[in-house]
């Protein structure tokens, strides 16, 4: 079983700035991807960035630029961070992970949600 913990979040002024982190732990052989969902009130959850083991990034258009992802492979750790943000940012941030258990099973694990809200 593999579980998510994430940090971060709060509420902060357009313009401003936020870090996100999520630390994995449990019956983890390795982690393929990993990477940052959100999901504003009304709407459907969406990719906001993702990074592999490699350290490929992909971010979603209206995040580029303006949005880092980064990830420690020793401490099983993904990190966003987030800079000029905008009120339509304002979302619960999910952090979520792929990979292989240590009984080399898939498993694809979410965090519970931190809340960004930027306000104007």
């Amino acid at each position: 079983q593999v579980q998510l913990v994430e940090s971060g979040g709060g509420l902060v002024q357009a313009g401003g700035s936020l870090s996100l982190s999520c630390a994995a732990s449990g019956s983890i052989f390795t982690i393929n991807a990993m990477g940052w969902y959100r999901q504003a009130p009304g709407k459907e959850r969406e990719l906001v960035a993702v990074i592999t083991s490699g350290h490929s990034t992909n971010y979603a258009d209206d995040v580029k630029g303006r949005f880092t992802i980064s990830r420690d492979n020793a401490m099983n750790t993904v990190y966003l961070q987030m800079s000029s943000l905008k009120p339509e940012d304002t979302a619960v941030y999910y952090c979520n992970t792929k990979g292989y258990s240590t009984t080399l099973k898939v498993f694809d694990a979410w965090g519970q949600g931190t809340l960004v809200t930027v306000s104007s």
